[in-house]
């Protein structure tokens, strides 16, 4: 339980980079933050993993390329449903998908040694 809790906080706190690194991606505050990475982390479990999988034959053509593709997607539909979270382009759901995908493998890699 500690551990997801770890994660969570590690996954807002990356939010929070994202939004300082990203032109056109913004988020008022931490628990905003925290908020939409709740929000982003159920709808890649729910909707994005079904869009993963009907979109499978693309992923390979792509070779993976299309993932972000689809995490963009996500992260612009976390962005209407949270209220102080902003993505105001695709390219920037792009860019902020590719940031938070480098982040999340960081994170990953801090949990998995933790």
């Amino acid at each position: 339980m500690f551990r997801m809790l770890i994660h969570w906080l590690l996954s807002a706190i990356a939010l929070m980079v994202v939004a300082k690194l990203v032109p056109g991606f913004y988020i008022n505050d931490m628990p905003t933050a925290m908020l939409a990475a709740v929000v982003i982390g159920f709808l890649n479990a729910t909707l994005g993993f079904l869009m993963k999988v009907v979109s499978f034959p693309l992923v390979l053509l792509t070779f993976g390329i299309f993932l972000l593709f689809v995490n963009a997607a996500m992260i612009k539909l976390a962005a209407s449903i949270v209220s102080g979270f902003y993505v105001y382009t695709w390219g920037a759901a792009f860019w902020g998908a590719i940031v938070l995908s480098l982040l999340g493998i960081i994170i990953r890699g801090i949990m998995h040694d933790a």
